[in-house]
């Protein structure tokens, strides 16, 4: 599901974006951080895509075994604390 950021890095900046208006909203620091985090990871790829990082043969990426699992789980607590405060209050 993910591997779709490899071949559209610019899905990982509205991804922050959709964080970043989260935090906006609810002002809520999980979803700051997963804003921050996205919009790094973004940057990180597209600088892969230009073949800036990446010398041409990126096809093993074991980078992703790291990121991936950390973006889901920023994700997941971001939302859970941001629709937990917005049932709260």
């Amino acid at each position: 599901m993910l591997g779709i950021m490899i071949a559209y890095p610019w899905l990982a900046f509205a991804t922050a974006g959709a964080f970043a208006g989260l935090w906006l909203w609810r002002r809520a620091r999980s979803a700051a951080i997963a804003a921050g985090l996205w919009l790094a990871y973004g940057a990180y790829e597209t600088l892969i895509h230009m073949r800036v990082l990446c010398s041409g043969e990126c096809n093993i990426r074991v980078d992703l075994l790291l990121l991936y699992p950390v973006l889901l789980v920023a994700t997941l607590v971001a939302l859970w604390r941001t629709l937990r405060h917005r049932a709260a209050g």
